[in-house]
Order: structure tokens, then sequence, then C-alpha cells
């Protein structure tokens, strides 16, 4: 599914549009409904960059085994492990 996000709104948020997707994955992060790593692929960003940026705006990093179990699983998923 694809949603769709008037100009309008970009505009009046006063972010670009890859701004705008990052404060979405920022806010489902932090939300605990995504894990680190497959916020960081959502934003395209290594682990490394999306990780300064949570420090940056002092988002605590919420990693525990059932995280470590979906990156696991992404990671088979995608042939990587």
């Amino acid at each position: 599914m694809s949603l769709i996000i008037s100009d309008d709104v970009i505009r009046v948020s006063g972010f670009s549009e890859q701004e705008l997707l990052l404060e979405v994955i920022l806010m489902i992060f932090q939300r605990k409904k995504i894990s680190i790593g497959k916020a960081s692929r959502l934003a395209g960003m290594t682990l490394r960059q999306f990780q300064h940026e949570l420090a940056t705006r002092k988002i605590p990093i919420h990693y525990d085994v059932e995280d470590f179990e979906k990156d696991l699983q992404n990671l088979r998923e995608a042939g990587r492990l």
C-alpha cells in the first residue's frame, strides 16, 4: 500500500518529501512498531546514520530480544543470512 500526501501538506509541514518520510519513520520507531534495522532501511540510511539521527534528537534506542528476532527474520527474508 502506498500513501499519497498532498503537496499542500508537504508545503505547510516545512519538510521536504524525504524529511517528512524520516519524521514518519521516526514516529513509528518511537512507538515501537518497527525495529531499528527496519527503520534505518525504510529511511534509506545505514544503521549507524539512523542511530546518529536518533542520538541527535535524543530518541532512545529500544532494542530488545523481539527487535533482534525481527531483524534476523528480515535478514533471512532478504537472503542475507
